[in-house]
């Protein structure tokens, strides 16, 4: 059904080229031609305008649309580029508030070495903490070869946040303060109360619905105080006495009123550890 009427549009426009020759022709004999009347070369040069209009129209159409396209082309990569630049200007941000960050992070850490003058202090990077023992240790960029040793204390800008517990050339495993592990090696720790009584005790668990140490095996029969400072007793053997380790946040008492545990809050933020420093203690 459709090839008929494609041999009649090809009819078509063959007849039609044939015309438009014809008038080329036409008009250019017409114009070169002096003894041609005036009325008979306007009629040429007419017809020479008709078929220039009519071939020149696809040409001009052709033209625009490839000017378009150019255009289209050109604003694309222009906002490619642009892209790219925001992207890339996006990321130098990000990269320089961690910068910032960190700085601060070393500043902190630099202003606490500086404090611990009983002790050696070596500080290093966490390279590693897994999410199936978050609260149970983390990896640091230093070992044996730095000087590190097993059991050596390790602090946070702002207070204990474990123990070294095995130690490789370039690095070494940190158990934390709050491990879950019950056969784990605790921190003796020690608190003076408001009538200047010092109270001793151990680090014997971690209450990770409240986020709190908890202090058992207490020594003493003196009240204590919600916000009394808790701070190692260095009774441990390796662990320095004086480590902040927190504030006291709840106690439980015995019907007589003597604290069987206290519950403190620790010093160190425990989910942000980056920075740290290993407490080697001078013997």
């Amino acid at each position: 059904m459709q090839k008929p009427f494609f041999n009649k549009k090809l009819v078509i426009t063959m007849v039609s080229l044939i015309i438009a020759f014809l008038l080329i022709a036409f008009s250019i004999f017409v114009r070169n031609d002096r003894s041609t009347p005036s009325f008979i070369q306007n009629i040429g040069n007419s017809a020479a305008g008709v078929v220039d209009k009519v071939v020149n129209a696809p040409v001009e159409g052709i033209s625009r649309m490839t000017g378009s396209v150019s255009n289209l082309t050109d604003t694309y990569q222009e906002n490619a580029q642009l892209k790219k630049k925001l992207d890339s200007m996006n990321a130098l941000q990000v990269e320089n508030e961690t910068l910032k960050q960190e700085n601060k992070q070393l500043k902190q850490q630099l202003s606490l070495n500086k404090s611990l003058t009983s002790y050696t202090d070596i500080s290093a990077y966490v390279i590693s903490r897994s999410p199936s023992t978050w609260q149970n240790q983390i990896v640091i960029s230093k070992g044996s070869n730095a000087g590190i040793t097993k059991g050596s204390a390790v602090v946070s800008d702002k207070g204990l946040i474990g123990r070294v517990m095995e130690v490789n050339k370039n690095n070494s495993k940190v158990e934390l303060v709050t491990t879950q592990d019950d056969a784990a090696d605790r921190f003796a720790v020690q608190l003076i109360d408001n009538n200047g009584q010092t109270v001793n005790g151990l680090i014997t668990g971690y209450d990770t619905d409240t986020n709190l140490l908890v202090m058992g095996q207490i020594t003493s029969k003196e009240n204590v105080k919600k916000g009394t400072q808790v701070i190692t007793s260095g009774l441990g053997g390796t662990t320095p006495k004086g480590l902040f380790v927190g504030t006291v946040e709840k106690v439980v008492n015995q019907q007589a009123g003597l604290p069987t545990k206290i519950y403190i809050k620790p010093a160190a933020n425990m989910t942000n550890l980056n920075v740290v420093t290993v407490a080697k203690r001078q013997d």
